[in-house]
């Protein structure tokens, strides 16, 4: 039971730093319109693999 508290607080705590560190990333790049940067925007919301699509799929980074 405690193994799954500290997954969901970790979870809870990582995801949404991870869409800051991403929409960070997105203000910042030149290289995308703002209709490309406004659908990356929601799909970082996608609870647990949003932003990693980002980094993957659109080449991002989160620093």
């Amino acid at each position: 039971m405690m193994k799954l508290a500290v997954e969901v607080v970790i979870a809870i705590v990582l995801h949404p730093l991870a869409v800051v560190l991403a929409w960070m990333s997105l203000v910042r790049r030149r290289d995308l319109s703002l209709s490309q940067k406004l659908i990356w925007a929601v799909v970082c919301l996608i609870w647990g693999i949003g932003p990693i699509l980002y980094i993957l799929l659109e080449d991002g980074s989160l620093w």
